[in-house]
């Protein structure tokens, strides 16, 4: 009984936030529907059938988008034979149950402390009080974890369940208010970015609770996956739309201008959507200028990524969502004009 009942309790809340989820699809939708009825009553033609855009494409597998980092294996007379660098505490942490199974932000966190400890003693005067073999495997495992760090940096971000969430199939378009959320959530965009820039940085470290914090905020919801559609959307119905004015446009002089061009640019209708594109716009730039900023902070990425990042990322590739969404609104507007110019 008291299986079925939490059953029945996670079968609700499962309930709830697709309702809620679909909120924002149903007021963004809305807002372009209006538009387009406005649009087509202005025309004197039918709305247009509006079809779905596709979903966004799927994030990389694990295996095609983590990068390899080889475990490094020192015994502990090896590591007690280096302690003057005092990193016994921090391998050891490393190396306890509750190190082997840390979340990727937990173990970038353990690489940056190593990488700055070992730094640190390679630069004071511990080398030079130290076996000709200990001196050397100091300068070996200092070697090892610099060319590994970039890849650690890496894989916090795509090992991480925060990150691949972010990018989930399963979401919806946001509604108007959510926009202005892009903001304020690319700051831990902004912080991982720094943290990366900072990785080899001795004189700065990153603080536990606030790179935990931004992980958490990117887990909160898949804004960028819920920015990627609210962008296809947007490119669909500003297409459908500008199909009406083709369509008008391809008609006799009298035909074409049924209505005054005032009833569509006065309309309420349209003073939202305006609004609305412009601040999409602005969200769109500055969240996806945020990652690409990150990403372009990381090492070489796998193919995989890259593929990923050009098709649904890019700011300047025509078929990614914001170009196509930047170049359908443009044609639209030009299409507006034009059709002010013919029905003066």
């Amino acid at each position: 009984m008291i299986e079925v009942q939490r059953l029945a309790r996670g079968m609700l809340l499962v309930m709830i936030l697709s309702i809620l989820a679909g909120c924002g699809d149903g007021e963004t939708e809305a807002l372009l529907e209006d538009y387009q009825q406005r649009l087509a009553e202005t025309l004197g033609l039918e709305a247009p059938h509006r079809s779905s855009p596709d979903n966004i494409g799927a994030f990389p597998e694990r295996d095609q988008r983590v990068l390899e980092v080889t475990e490094t294996r020192e015994g502990m007379l090896d590591i007690y034979a280096l302690r003057g660098c005092h990193i016994a505490n921090l391998v050891a942490g490393r190396n306890n149950q509750l190190g082997r199974v840390a979340p990727p932000s937990q173990r970038w966190l353990y690489e940056l402390d190593l990488w700055r400890q070992l730094a640190a003693c390679w630069n004071s005067e511990v080398p030079s009080e130290l076996s000709d073999d200990s001196r050397e495997r100091l300068s070996r495992l200092i070697a090892i974890k610099t060319r590994q760090l970039p890849r650690v940096s890496w894989n916090a971000l795509f090992a991480s369940e925060e990150w691949v969430k972010n990018f989930s199939r399963a979401s919806s378009v946001l509604s108007p208010e959510a926009l202005g959320e892009a903001r304020l959530r690319s700051t831990a965009l902004i912080y991982l970015r720094k943290v990366t820039l900072h990785q080899f940085d001795p004189e700065w470290a990153a603080d536990s609770a606030i790179l935990e914090g931004h992980f958490k905020t990117l887990q909160e919801r898949p804004f960028s996956a819920e920015l990627l559609r609210t962008l296809l959307l947007a490119e669909r119905r500003l297409n459908e739309a500008s199909g009406l004015i083709e369509a008008a446009l391809a008609r006799t002089d009298e035909e074409a201008c049924p209505g005054s061009i005032d009833r569509l640019t006065d309309s309420p209708e349209a003073t939202r959507l305006a609004a609305w594109l412009q601040d999409l716009d602005q969200s769109a730039r500055h969240w996806l200028g945020a990652i690409d900023a990150l990403l372009e902070a990381q090492i070489a990425p796998p193919t995989t990524v890259t593929d990923y990042r050009r098709r649904w990322l890019s700011l300047t590739h025509s078929k990614a969502p914001l170009p196509a969404f930047t170049e359908a609104r443009a044609h639209h507007e030009a299409l507006r004009s034009r059709w002010a110019r013919q029905c003066q």
